[in-house]
């Protein structure tokens, strides 16, 4: 008598370690862990930011340009924020006295600046603001859709 398993044996077993392997698999869904893990980090950087800039206008008694540093107005409208044409460069008025750093879009931001000036590199956060109404600040995440939200990620304070 010859001990070992038959080839059908040897397939329903490999069909029934594909069957839990891909439950497995849809059950944990790695895509989404990852989209949730973005989404986070922009939840986080959107809050800092909001901070950063509520910090600044605490500290320069209720209004968030002065003569030096920080000339531009905060925009009317959406704006992404950035060293490029048609961006709103915020840098220069938070980094580094209220954030060490300025954070970007994990998927959709860059950042090359190696010092607090960033007078050798450029950035894009990836996040747009806005001065609304009663000088209601607005930072919004809207790649946070691309990764599963309903709606872009917004902070209004």
């Amino acid at each position: 008598m010859r001990n070992g398993f038959t080839l059908i044996e040897l397939l329903v077993v490999i069909g029934m370690i594909g069957i839990l392997a891909s439950t497995a698999l849809v059950a944990i869904n790695p895509l989404h862990q990852f989209a949730q893990a973005r989404n986070a980090e922009r939840i986080s950087n959107v809050n800092a930011i909001v901070s950063a800039i509520g910090t600044r206008i605490a500290d320069t008694g209720g209004t968030f340009t002065d003569d030096t540093t920080c000339t531009q107005p905060l925009p009317a409208s959406l704006t992404d924020m950035g060293s490029g044409t048609g961006n709103y460069d915020i840098r220069p008025c938070l980094v580094p006295v209220y954030i060490p750093e300025l954070p970007f879009d994990p998927s959709a931001g860059n950042s090359s600046c190696t010092d607090d000036a960033c007078a050798s590199g450029s950035y894009d956060t990836g996040y747009t603001i806005e001065l609304r109404a009663a000088d209601r600040i607005r930072v919004c995440a809207p790649h946070a859709v691309d990764d599963g939200m309903k709606d872009a990620y917004c902070v209004t304070r």
